[in-house]
């Protein structure tokens, strides 16, 4: 008897630890995929604008009289490219968006997917309000610079606030602002498969063979979506006619 009381203790000890560490691992689970929907976003940015970039500098190439006026740009090729790199660009953060809680839900439970949530939404606040203050405030520095201050356009100080513009452009105006529906996403899919989750977890339909795979098979798709990913060219490199051409200024033509 006197030792039936702390035998008791310890074991509900054992057993509250126990089930709250798939919640734990969801937690950590979910503060990471914001990351991974983050970094993606920003790379899509940075390569569809590669993508204008060339296409401007070869309208400037081929097209004579743009800078002069005398010479109409193809507008329309330009919209094209934006329009389906937007859309092509959009597939792999939105499948870690999509899959993620399916591969947390049917790999891990119910429990570890409700700590998904609560670690996603955590830490998607703290993300989307990083993101939009930062490059809002390289967007302002530049402009700060170009009314003036600091040596005005043409200076070190302005060729330095470009460069921290360039990377605020997409903080401010894409991963900060699409956090909030990476969240909505994941809320959404999460609650359409809780009810399968929770039915394959326990009862008389528990099939863990099935789970597993399903959960196998969403992590497989984000590898490889985030592969694919990786494979494209993120930086822009200058095209090779060595005459420190860009966007906004004509090449020399021979």
């Amino acid at each position: 008897m006197p030792w039936s009381r702390p035998t008791r203790r310890r074991t509900s000890s054992c057993s509250s630890t126990s089930s709250t560490r798939p919640s734990r691992v969801g937690v950590l689970l979910g503060a990471c995929v914001v990351f991974l929907f983050s970094g993606p976003a920003i790379n899509a940015v940075a390569r569809a604008a590669g993508a204008v970039v060339y296409e401007v500098r070869r309208q400037f190439r081929e097209i004579p009289g743009i800078m002069e006026g005398t010479g109409r740009p193809e507008y329309g090729k330009v919209v094209d490219i934006v329009t389906k790199d937007s859309l092509r660009e959009l597939v792999t953060p939105g499948i870690p968006a999509v899959l993620a809680p399916i591969a947390v839900g049917f790999g891990l439970g119910a429990t570890a997917l409700a700590g998904f949530l609560a670690g996603a939404i955590g830490t998607g606040t703290l993300m989307a309000v990083f993101p939009a203050n930062a490059g809002g405030a390289r967007d302002n520095a530049k402009k700060l610079v170009e009314d003036g201050h600091h040596g005005g356009k043409g200076s070190l100080a302005h060729e330095a606030t470009i460069i921290g513009d360039t990377v605020g452009d997409p903080f401010k105006d894409t991963a900060g602002p699409a956090i909030n529906p990476l969240i909505k996403v994941m809320n959404l899919v999460s609650l359409l498969i809780a009810s399968a989750v929770v039915s394959m977890s326990v009862g008389d339909d528990q099939n863990d063979a099935l789970r597993i795979i399903i959960a196998v098979v969403a992590v497989a798709i984000i590898a490889a979506a985030i592969y694919v990913s990786k494979q494209r060219e993120v930086s822009i490199s200058d095209d090779g006619d060595n005459t420190g051409s860009s966007a906004m200024a004509p090449h020399a033509t021979t």
